[in-house]
């Protein structure tokens, strides 16, 4: 790897997505005005940093508009409709936290253990 090359997880400037993806710097500020979901980091002056998601979608409006012929209106409806079906899949529960047995080591120590400890401690400290 280059040195000027940054790892793929890495915060990506303005002037570098530019130049990966071959356009103007104006050209991904119009867009963030276009696709609300394209929403880089602004620090100190407002220097714009991309994250790795802001890359990847950057990067796909690049391709539906120059290569797959979608329209700015087309690629944010596209968007948009993408965004509702995310939201709207069901998100499996998680399972249910049971309260643990005494017979449930922590460490080696049981969980008894650790309540007896803690009342001892509570009556030492007059709480």
């Amino acid at each position: 790897m280059a040195s000027s090359e940054k790892q793929p997880d890495a915060f990506r400037t303005i002037g570098e997505l530019a130049r990966d993806l071959g356009v103007a710097q104006h050209i991904l500020r119009y867009w963030e005005t276009k696709f609300p979901q394209l929403r880089p980091l602004q620090r100190a002056g407002n220097r714009r940093y991309y994250r790795p998601a802001d890359v990847a979608l950057a990067r796909r409006i690049h391709r539906l508009l120059g290569q797959d012929g979608y329209t700015v209106r087309g690629v944010q409806k596209l968007l948009a409709e993408k965004r509702e079906t995310e939201e709207t899949v069901a998100v499996p529960a998680p399972p249910p936290i049971t309260a643990p047995t005494p017979a449930i080591q922590h460490g080696g120590v049981s969980v008894s253990q650790l309540t007896a400890l803690r009342d001892r401690l509570r009556e030492a400290l007059g709480a």
